[in-house]
């Protein structure tokens, strides 16, 4: 599960949209499995079928009168048998907790179902790669945990996730990996511990540490309590931290 993490305006949903093709660049070329993206319907349609976006708005991708007319778009414009397409579009619902839902309109749904009709609706594609841009953008705690917690459960059945936001909570819980942009770049990578292990790079992007990181900070400069700058992410890590301080006394 990889994260695109920067600050609003960095970059973040234009990068997306070029990754299956929605956005031409101006310049440069996208790549999916080596092999070059080109822009025809042929083309196109197979990138789609690999890489499946979730964007941020879910208004912005429901579109059909009930939630399986919505689903079934995808694979019906992949020419499949209609019994496929049922089955699809039966087992998607199921897996992001839609089911018994096929009748209803999406535009009458709360935000947290809107979202997982969308993603139920890239599922019935069967892509290898989901992206998904701010996930728990405008959803309120609960159904922030339980999105995550589907994105969770996708990526240990072996899908590749990647997902772009500004949470810097969020990103050390879930994600093996991040990519940091700031205004169009990419200006670091690679674990997180690794990426917020440079604070000032963090905060030149606009960011700030996650809360247990700032805190240990906080607690090194104040009280002296040595983290050797290498401040816990969670609250996991910042427990385990704790009692190797308190072993070492």
């Amino acid at each position: 599960m990889v994260a695109l993490l920067g600050r609003n305006g960095a970059g973040k949903s234009t990068l997306f949209l070029h990754f299956n093709g929605i956005h031409i660049p101006k310049s440069g070329e996208v790549y999916i499995d080596g092999e070059k993206l080109e822009y025809d319907k042929e083309s196109l349609l197979k990138a789609r079928q690999k890489i499946g976006i979730v964007f941020q708005n879910p208004d912005n991708q429901l579109f059909a009168p009930t939630v399986e007319e919505d689903v079934a778009f995808g694979p019906m414009n992949l020419g499949l048998p209609i019994e496929e397409v049922e089955k699809r579009v039966k087992l998607s619902l199921e897996r992001v907790g839609m089911g018994g839902f096929e009748k209803k309109s999406p535009h009458h749904l709360s935000g947290g179902q809107k979202k997982r009709v969308a993603i139920a609706g890239i599922l019935a594609m069967e892509p290898e790669l989901m992206i998904l841009d701010e996930p728990t953008s405008g959803l309120d705690p609960k159904g922030a945990s339980h999105i995550l917690k589907l994105l969770y459960d996708l990526n240990k059945e072996g899908m590749t996730i990647v997902i772009s936001t500004h949470d810097v909570d969020l990103v050390p819980v879930y994600s093996s990996e991040i990519h940091l942009i700031s205004d169009g770049e990419i200006i670091a990578e690679g674990s997180p511990n690794e990426v917020f292990s440079h604070v000032e790079t963090i905060r030149a992007a606009d960011l700030r540490l996650p809360r247990m990181a700032h805190l240990a900070e906080i607690l090194e400069k104040e009280d002296n309590i040595d983290f050797g700058g290498d401040y816990p992410l969670t609250i996991g890590q910042a427990r385990a931290k704790v009692l190797d301080l308190i072993d070492k006394q």
